[in-house]
């Protein structure tokens, strides 16, 4: 397998993993468990940057001369980096308005 390949699979497993983590903070917090939701964001933030971290190396060697041909893979890898981060962005919203509920429905 070729290096791009490697590369892309890499970026597509490790933000899966990511999602998955991100989504299973929602429910989290949907149960009401607040610190349980945070635990799994910070998790899914690790599995996120390691994709990152991956799609930066191809970036870097783009910059350094070294031509990276664009494939369907690594255009579906890069599509599922940035749903990560949306979905990452949309589960901090959740997490934050339910903490405000839970806040009210306390008093």
């Amino acid at each position: 397998m070729e290096n791009l390949e490697l590369v892309s699979f890499k970026i597509i497993s490790s933000v899966g993993m990511a999602k998955s983590s991100y989504i299973e903070s929602m429910k989290m917090v949907e149960n009401g468990d607040l610190n349980l939701a945070n635990e799994k964001i910070k998790e899914g933030d690790k599995f996120f940057t390691e994709g990152h971290n991956a799609h930066s190396e191809l970036i870097q060697q783009e910059a350094n001369g070294n031509s990276v041909t664009p494939t369907i893979l690594l255009m579906h890898a890069e599509d599922q980096l940035m749903s990560a981060e949306i979905i990452k962005i949309m589960a901090k919203e959740i997490i934050k308005l339910n903490g405000r509920i839970q806040n009210l429905e306390d008093k």
